[in-house]
């Protein structure tokens, strides 16, 4: 009679393990696909917020250059136009991070950093351990009490 009931114990707590387990699954791929969604979302927002600058910057070096061309045409002096050269320098720069494949060479350079030279990802003192972040939780606690024990005596 007690290993029947036994078994059926260890069937039902093994169909337990097995749901908690397709459960944790589940929530994992959520939480992927949720960090994913929103990681597209901040680049949508990146790129939107680079054409906005592209556009103001647009207008700032056409005033400049027709100020800096009418400068040089009245006063025949160089000087007047050497601000361009820098500006479109910078122009170009916002223009390819709008709407060129800047974006897609920085991804192609972070996946070669990625697999070339993983040695600059690293963290300082490595990857925590649970038993790193446990010690400084402790000691965050031991500094409240101190610090509440001295609040006693002021």
């Amino acid at each position: 009679m007690g290993s029947t009931i036994g078994k059926a114990m260890d069937e039902n707590m093994k169909k337990q393990q097995e749901f908690m387990l397709k459960t944790q699954r589940i929530q994992q791929e959520r939480m992927l696909q949720m960090n994913n969604l929103m990681r597209e979302r901040m680049m949508a927002a990146q790129v939107a917020r680079a054409r906005d600058m592209f556009h103001f910057f647009a207008v700032f070096y056409g005033f400049a250059c027709v100020g800096g061309i009418a400068g040089f045409m009245k006063k025949r002096n160089p000087g007047v136009i050497a601000p361009l050269l820098p500006l479109t320098f910078v122009f170009m720069y916002q223009g390819d991070m709008a709407y060129g494949d800047k974006l897609v060479r920085i991804r192609e350079e972070a996946d070669r950093i990625m697999d070339k030279e993983p040695h600059l990802l690293e963290l300082p003192h490595g990857l925590p351990t649970f038993s790193s972040i446990e010690a400084a939780r402790l000691k965050q606690i031991d500094e409240n009490r101190v610090n509440q024990g001295h609040d006693i005596f002021l």
